[in-house]
């Protein structure tokens, strides 16, 4: 196996997929930079406008709202994810009865296509359908029914909601996995020396897991700028575009509007914001480390 040291063979195993990552990611990326400079209904020849579709965004109270609607699905989602996750693989990570079955229970959501996942949740938020809203009308509270999925204020939230349902299993997995990893003599010795289970947590279990939580971040990130079938299933984008998320603002203005150079502007946009978003927390991660 000495050859493979060879640093020609390297590189003729890299090309191919060096070659499939510039073809199905870098020159997609590229294609759609380019279009967003364009005005173009896919039918003819594009024509070049230079920055008129980004003026165009700045001036688009649509976008704005879009872009507000996915602010909150990150925070909302961001928060409950990297907490929640963390602290049940903890949990999970111990010698308990029905370990197994719970493991496969908070792991099953992950499995299920997002479309499925969107018409699942359909029937528990719909206002009108909703069980949600029937049982609360069941019991008395009228009051409390809101419109939980559809309406101008509560749909990023709900959407948020649906997205944690789906990702926690994933993400505790990763987690525990990374758990396995810490040598069981290190939390020994921490416990010896009179540490308390949080005291373990704080000072040995996270910083040990550094690796671990930057690829859950990672996921997090990249995984909520891409939240399509949840949105088109639950709520459309409506009423009127108020329920959209920058990636289904994009697909409408692309697909259903024929506007594809505005659509590839928001798809660009949205691509730096999560670029962005990303290099800051790697850059402040390793500060704090």
């Amino acid at each position: 196996m000495r050859w493979l040291s060879k640093t020609r063979y390297k590189v003729g195993f890299l090309i191919p997929t060096c070659l499939v990552y510039v073809i199905f990611i870098i020159a997609p990326i590229a294609i759609a930079i380019g279009y967003s400079f364009t005005r173009y209904s896919g039918i003819g020849r594009a024509r070049f406008i230079g920055l008129s579709n980004y003026v165009r965004l700045i001036h688009d109270p649509f976008f704005w709202k879009s872009g507000a609607n996915t602010i909150i699905i990150f925070v909302v989602a961001s928060v409950l994810l990297m907490i929640l996750s963390f602290f049940i693989a903890l949990l999970l990570n111990n010698k308990l009865r029905f370990i197994d079955l719970s493991k496969s229970l908070i792991f099953s959501p992950a499995i299920i296509a997002p479309i499925i996942v969107g018409i699942i949740w359909v029937y528990i938020l719909d206002p009108k359908v909703g069980i949600i809203n029937g049982l609360l009308k069941a019991i008395g509270l009228r009051g409390w029914a809101k419109q939980w999925i559809g309406g101008t204020v509560l749909s990023p939230y709900s959407i948020a909601i649906i997205y944690f349902w789906q990702q926690l299993g994933y993400l505790v997995t990763i987690f525990i996995a990374g758990l396995k990893m810490i040598p069981e003599e290190v939390l020994e010795a921490a416990q010896i020396d009179g540490a308390t289970g949080w005291q373990r947590v704080r000072y040995v279990v996270i910083p040990m897991m550094r690796s671990t939580i930057s690829t859950v971040a990672v996921l997090i990130i990249t995984g909520i700028f891409k939240i399509f079938e949840i949105v088109q299933q639950t709520t459309g984008g409506g009423p009127n575009h108020l329920s959209e998320t920058l990636v289904t603002y994009s697909y409408s203005m692309t697909f259903t509007s024929s506007d594809y150079g505005y659509g590839m502007s928001i798809a660009s946009v949205t691509f730096l914001i999560s670029l962005a978003l990303t290099g800051l927390y790697f850059i402040f991660g390793r500060k704090g480390e």
